[in-house]
Formats: structure tokens, C-alpha cells, sequence
């Protein structure tokens, strides 16, 4: 039976339409499907022995792999962004594969610096990177995926950082994929990708294959990418048994030169960049060993083992933080060098060199030329764990029941360097290419070697009892245990720590069919996040760090405890779905990033007290004949609930703003909009359309909404797919078709140490991430 596995969530989902999804799971943008494709969703991360939705206390979108075809995306956080209720988007770095993904007002972004909310999992696998609980989405080739699972809500069986939702993600097998197939594409602005996958079985051993290349020279200045994904399945199937090994590489890099002052676009173009360059190359080396079996006819046994080496290295263009200053003592006294910021009696460290003025050090250079600075950083993972589940069917005093049990192990040996260096800014004229150039001068002050150790363990359990044929209680919690070693392999070990963090967090919820065609159902879940190594590095309010580029002493952060209530009401049947839910979700001691510097980078974390997102979801998808038409609504209110002082040191009010309970968290749009078209226009020819809309939103620095916000913004995609001859297709889409300007994100930083020059009296302190423009992608695909 072929089973449509979504991750349950045993107490989050109240309210989690997605748009596709009508009934509990289906995303705002997907195919209708006949209901018995989609009758058994997996419970746990491992997957296994699932239930059928409609016993579910929760509300789950998914998609498989011919929704992600006929969606044309470029990679899944584009798809999710465009067809799951409830998703928005930051796009802070202006990568199309390092976007914020926001479910709900919860985080999944490979940036540190956010608070990740979202746990993902690979074929069980978690992929959040150990660092910093981060996701680089980059390391998952879109056309190996088989099924998404999206869940809502602060569902403890899914462990650490389910604060608001998580995501599951299936790969192709020799078993769920048959075929052979190479697409070609290219589009505007150098985009080239080129993905060849197969995979097939004899009954009993199966395998799979892709490779995925793609580059561009992006639609901004100095922004070009390249992407290169591979993975490998093996598996074998004997009865009611199964074991899959899946290898996995990616070697990417990314440039994105992030947010841009809003009065420099209409100076140089929307296309215009601030400082660069912004680059991160990600490698990823995985290797996963996946197996289930049915020991008796109610008792089956699943797990899964794995190893994990990623290494993520930052090469970052900016403007100095150093001011030039006069030596006051030594043999050098009276010469010129160069200062912490606002702080002429501190002399920079060169390392190698301290106290030397920069006459010795750079005698062909004047210190007001070094206003420059090249940050370069390194992170190393090597990580691996196991994890093991029994399912067993059961009665309990004559009512059928579910009870799985089971735990995990991951680990991870982290190394951390990073280094700022010296540079020339190239800012003296307009339309300069704002680069820099390293003069192999270091500070030694911000060299930072970090080595982490952590340790996750968890054992959990969840029961699905049946008090009657329509009515189901869930009963689920989770232990977690984690624990963060970090050793500074600098002389003064200020970065020593050791700290550990336990907690039990439960879910209780109900599902109800109160007609063959509709159920409403009900939950109250929690869990909770440990601070990560990245966090605990860089806590100290008086010694602010810049990410990802320096860390300080580490003043004890507490962990952040969700606790979610959610219910809803859905229907269905062949020709619909429909959805409406509502949420509620108190964060407990969250953390956030205090901005404490200059650049928006620069700050500390900080646990800030409660935090909430409560909101409405509406979703509901109706086919017509040939036409088939999605919606997806959610009404989102994120706000603080703990008074505290926001640094904001580039506020245009200045700095110190009171935050009071009731103010909006920025980032976050209160109204999101989803509505789709798919028309089977003949057998060959389909045509889809997507209208997208995000309200406005508060910069970042303004949490105490005392500025005006970045506008809404509404944009229409186009794709179109025919059929040529039997297994050969052409494709293309065009995003933005309307080419509205528009941005995705907001800021406040210093601009005018950067911009002064080339435009005297420039000095707009609203960074902004401008969207996409007008563009056209076509393609072909063949299949053997």
C-alpha cells in the first residue's frame, strides 16, 4: 500500500489549513487526489506504522513529487513559499536558495542570528545543522524528494525546536521512482540547470540516482551561485521488511549580497548592492541507513542510523568598525593607527604585531584608508546519531490501540574559526563596485577558535486509543536531554562552558468525525529548544559579537519552551476540501537577537521572556471539471508579551526603544494570501497560475513599532507544461509576471560610513530586501 507518511502531530495542529490542504493535508497549490491516496500518515519522525488522518488530532500539509514537477520551483523552500498556508518569507540574504522561511510566525533560515523554530527531518534524518539549529536549504536537491509533510504546532514527539511546526521529507527509492528522466532549463539572468534522476527495482532490490546542477549569475550586482547536488538509494524489501542506505553530497556557493538602503535603488537600480562580497559555500557528505520490519502482526520495529560531515565557510565584505587614532604612549607614540570604534584609547591588536602603528605595518597606506573590513569564518560538523521505535496494535479494554515507543541519540563535534581582516573599501564614487581588498593585516581581538561538543538524547511515546468508531484520544510526550561542551582554543578560554538542558514536554489531543465527509479536532502541545553553541557564544551584552564572524563569553541562556492550543474544522471529499482552524502559541524565556552594533550583524542573544502567535487559518481547494482552484488565508498576530529594551543602536528614534507587551515581533506579515489555478487545458497542455500576497511588516530594530513598515506586496506566477510527444515535455514559467517592485524584508543599519563619499549627506538608515523582478524560465524534459 503505497502510504502518503506525514510526520503527527499529536497535539499541535488545531488549525494549520494549508491551502492545498482541505481535508488535514494537502498544500494550497496541489493536485486533487482521490482521498484513498492519502488515507495513512506517519506519526514520528521515523515514520512507520502511520494513522489515518482522519484519527489525527492535527491539521498537515503535504505534497509529493508530481505536485513539486508541475510547481516548477526552483528548489523546496521556493515551493513552500508559494503553495503551504501559512508560509512567508524573508529573503534577508537575496539568495534563492538561502531564504527565511517562516511558518506561522516560527523560523527555519540558514542564518544565525534568527530564532529557528521549525525541526526538519530528511527520511527521518534531522537536518538542522547542529551549529546553530540552522537549514541550508541548498543541500536538498528538490527532484529527489518523494513527499513533504508539514505539521503544525509544538508537537513534543518531534524533539528539539518544534516550537511551531516541523517538516518531513521523504526521498525517492528504486521503488517509489521507476524511470529514467533528464531536464534541461535556462532562464533570465545566466540561470542554467541541468538534473538527470533514475531509479527502478526487480521486486526485491531497488535503486536511485540523481545529480542536480544549476548556476546563475543572479538579478543583482556580483551575485552569481552555483549549485551541485548528488544523491544515491539503495534498497532492499522482503515481505514486511525493509532496508534503505541513501548517500547524499552537495558543493555549493552561494552569493547574496542581503539588504540594500532603500534610497540607494533609485540612485543605481533595484539591482544595486551595498558592500560585497557575501559568500557561503556549503559541502555536505551524508550517509544514512534506514530499516523497518513486523516482528508479529501488531508489533513492528523501525530505525535508522546515520553520519553527517558539513562544512559551511563565509567570506563577508563590509565597512570597518575601526576609527583612525593617534598612539599615545610606546615607542610609536604620536603615530597614526587605528582605534575600536568610539574608542580612541584602544588601539587594535595586529596579530602577530601589537602595538606597532600601521606606518610599520603598512607604510604605503594611510589608517583612513582602512575602511575595510574582510570577514572570513569556518564551520566544521561532523555529527551522527541513531534513533529507534516499536509500534505496537493493541486493544485496550476492547478499544483498538496504538502505542509507539521510542528514542535517539545525536551527537556532534563542532569547530568554529573566524577572522576579520583589514581592508580597502572601493566606495570613493558613484556606482563603485563597493568591494574590498584584504591587506593581510589581522585584529587580533576578534579571532575566534571555538570547539563544541553536543549531545542530544530523547525518548518519547505516543498513543492513539479509540474511545469509539469516531472518536480518538492521542496522548503523546517526550524527554529531551541536551547537552552543549565548548573548549576556546584561544589562550584566555573565555568561551569555556559547559551546560545542560533537560525537560519533559507533553501533547494531549482529540479527533472527532462528526460526519462521514468532516471532523473537527482539538490539542494542547509543547516543546521546547536548548540554546545552541552559536547562542551560548554570544550572549554578553557588554560585548557584543558579530555573526557569523565572532563569538564572547557566554552568560547563561535559558532554554525556550513552547505551549500551543490549537482546534479546527475540516471537510472533504473528491471534489473538495476545506479547512479552518485556529492557533495559539506562548513562547516561554524565547531568544532573540539584539542588535547592539553598526552593522545588523553585530549584537548578542538573549532570552527576552513570552513571546505569542495566535492567529486564524482558512483553506479550501475545489476542482471543476478540467479547472482546479486553491485558497489559503491565515491571519497572523506575533507580538511580545514581555516588556524589555530593545538595543536598536540604528533605530531612527534612536537607540534603548521600549518594547511593551502587545507590539508586533518585525519580520512578520499579519495577512497572508495563497490562491491558485491549475487548468488540464487538453491531454497535453496545462496551464497554472499563482496569486501571492504578504501584508505589511516592521523593520527589524523597530520592535517597538515606532516607524513606519515595509509595504505589502502582491506578485502573480505563470507556468505552463506540454506534452510534445509521449515522454518528452517543454516547460516555463514566468515569476512576477506583473513585475512588481517590492521588498521582502527590513532593517536598520549605517549607511552613510559606506555611501558618504560617493553621495555626500547620504544617510537613509532602512536597509531593505528588494524581490525578484520580472523573469522568464524554460525548459525541456525527456524520460527514457
Amino acid at each position: 500500500m503505497r502510504v502518503s507518511k506525514c510526520l503527527w502531530i499529536p497535539a499541535i495542529t488545531g488549525v494549520i489549513a494549508f491551502p492545498d490542504i482541505g481535508v488535514s493535508q494537502e498544500n494550497v497549490g496541489q493536485k486533487p487526489l482521490p482521498l484513498e491516496a492519502i488515507t495513512v500518515i506517519g506519526t514520528t519522525p521515523i515514520h512507520g506504522i502511520g494513522l489515518e488522518k482522519k484519527r489525527i488530532p492535527a491539521s498537515v500539509q503535504t505534497a509529493d513529487s508530481e505536485d513539486l514537477e508541475q510547481a516548477q520551483s526552483l528548489n523546496l523552500a521556493e515551493y513552500l513559499r508559494f503553495n503551504f498556508n501559512s508560509v512567508t518569507v524573508n529573503e534577508a540574504v537575496n539568495n534563492p536558495f538561502q531564504p527565511d522561511i517562516q511558518y506561522r510566525g516560527f523560523t527555519a533560515s540558514p542564518l544565525l542570528g534568527l530564532p529557528q523554530g521549525l525541526s526538519v527531518y530528511v527520511n527521518g534524518i534531522r537536518f538542522n545543522e547542529p551549529f546553530g539549529d540552522t537549514v541550508n536549504w541548498d543541500l536538498m536537491p528538490e527532484g529527489a524528494i518523494d513527499s513533504i509533510n508539514l505539521f503544525a504546532g509544538s508537537n513534543p514527539v518531534f524533539g528539539q525546536n518544534t516550537l511551531g511546526g516541523a517538516l518531513s521529507i521523504r526521498t525517492k527509492t528504486g521503488f517509489s521512482y521507476t524511470d529514467s528522466q533528464v531536464e534541461v532549463s535556462s532562464g533570465e539572468f545566466g540561470r542554467f540547470g541541468l538534473e538527470a534522476q533514475t531509479g527502478g527495482n526487480n521486486g526485491e532490490l531497488g535503486y536511485y540516482l540523481i545529480g542536480n546542477y544549476y548556476e546563475e549569475d543572479g538579478w543583482r550586482d556580483f551575485s552569481p551561485s552555483r549549485v551541485r547536488q548528488g544523491l544515491a538509494n539503495l534498497s532492499w524489501r522482503r515481505g514486511d521488511s525493509l532496508l534503505e542506505f541513501t548517500g547524499a553530497t552537495s558543493n555549493n556557493s552561494l552569493i547574496g549580497n542581503g539588504a540594500v538602503p532603500l534610497e540607494l535603488m533609485p540612485l543605481e537600480g533595484r539591482e544595486a548592492i551595498y558592500t560585497q562580497p557575501d559568500k557561503t559555500e556549503n559541502n555536505l557528505a551524508l550517509l544514512a541507513l534506514n530499516g523497518e520490519t513486523w516482528l508479529s502482526d501488531t508489533l513492528q520495529l523501525a530505525g535508522n542510523v546515520y553520519y553527517r560531515h558539513s562544512t559551511v565557510e563565509a567570506l563577508n565584505g563590509d565597512d570597518s568598525d575601526y576609527d583612525e587614532c593617534v598612539l599615545t604612549s610606546g615607542p610609536n607614540a604620536g603615530e597614526a593607527t587605528l582605534c575600536e570604534e568610539g574608542d580612541v584609547d584602544e588601539p587594535v591588536s595586529f596579530a602577530g604585531n601589537a602595538g606597532f602603528s600601521l606606518e610599520d605595518l603598512a607604510p604605503t597606506l594611510e589608517a583612513d584608508e582602512l575602511d575595510g573590513t574582510l570577514n572570513t569564518s569556518k564551520t566544521e560538523q561532523q555529527s551522527g546519531g541513531i534513533a529507534t521505535q516499536v509500534a505496537l496494535l493493541n486493544e485496550f479494554q476492547g478499544r483498538e490501540n496504538q502505542l509507539i515507543v521510542g528514542g535517539n541519540y545525536d551527537f556532534a563535534a563542532i569547530e568554529f574559526e573566524s577572522d576579520t581582516q583589514l581592508a580597502v573599501l572601493r566606495n570613493a564614487t558613484p556606482g563603485a563596485d563597493r568591494g574590498v581588498s584584504g591587506v593581510n593585516l589581522f585584529d587580533v581581538e576578534s579571532r575566534v577558535r571555538l570547539d563544541a561538543d553536543v549531545q542530544n538524547a530523547g525518548i518519547f511515546f505516543t498513543n492513539t486509543l479509540a474511545l469509539s468508531e469516531v472518536f480518538d484520544l492521542t496522548l503523546s510526550g517526550r524527554y529531551n536531554r541536551t547537552q552543549v561542551k565548548m573548549e576556546d582554543q584561544n589562550e584566555d578560554g573565555a568561551l569555556d562552558g559547559d551546560h545542560t538542558f533537560n525537560r519533559f514536554n507533553p501533547a494531549l489531543g482529540f479527533a472527532w468525525q462528526i460526519a462521514p465527509i468532516s471532523s473537527v479536532y482539538g490539542s494542547y502541545s509543547e516543546s521546547s529548544r536548548a540554546p545552541t553553541p552559536a547562542e551560548l557564544s554570544c550572549a554578553d551584552p557588554e560585548d557584543p559579537c558579530k555573526l557569523p564572524n565572532g563569538f564572547v563569553a557566554d552568560p547563561p541562556l535559558e532554554q525556550v519552551v513552547a505551549k500551543t492550543f490549537e482546534a479546527g474544522i475540516r471537510g472533504y471529499d473528491l471534489d473538495y476540501r476545506w479547512n479552518v482552524g485556529v492557533f495559539h502559541t506562548i513562547n516561554h524565556d524565547d531568544i532573540i537577537f539584539q542588535q547592539a552594533g553598526g552593522a545588523p550583524s553585530e549584537g548578542f542573544f538573549a532570552n527576552v521572556g513570552r513571546t505569542r502567535r495566535m492567529g486564524l487559518e482558512l483553506a479550501g481547494q475545489k476542482r471543476f471539471n478540467s479547472v482546479t482552484f486553491g485558497l489559503g488565508y491565515t491571519l497572523l498576530d506575533a507580538t511580545y508579551q514581555t516588556p524589555y529594551t530593545s538595543f536598536s543602536p540604528n533605530n531612527p528614534l534612536g537607540p534603548n526603544r521600549q518594547v511593551e507587551e502587545g507590539d508586533s515581533i518585525p519580520g512578520l506579515p499579519m495577512h497572508n494570501l495563497k490562491v491558485t489555478a491549475d487548468w488540464a487545458a487538453t491531454s497535453k497542455l496545462k496551464l497554472g497560475a499563482v496569486f501571492s500576497y504578504q501584508s505589511s511588516q516592521y523593520f527589524r530594530g523597530d520592535e517597538a513599532n515606532e516607524n513606519s513598515k515595509i509595504d505589502g506586496f502582491s506578485i502573480i506566477n505563470l507556468r505552463a507544461m506540454y506534452e510534445v510527444i509521449e515522454d518528452l515535455e517543454v516547460f516555463g514559467h514566468v515569476d512576477n509576471v506583473l513585475d512588481q517592485e517590492y521588498e521582502t524584508f527590513g532593517v536598520y543599519g549605517e549607511s552613510d560610513e559606506v555611501l558618504e563619499a560617493a553621495y555626500p549627506g547620504f544617510d537613509d538608515d532602512r536597509f531593505v530586501a528588494p524581490g525578484k523582478p520580472r523573469a522568464l524560465v524554460v525548459g525541456v524534459r525527456a524520460r527514457f
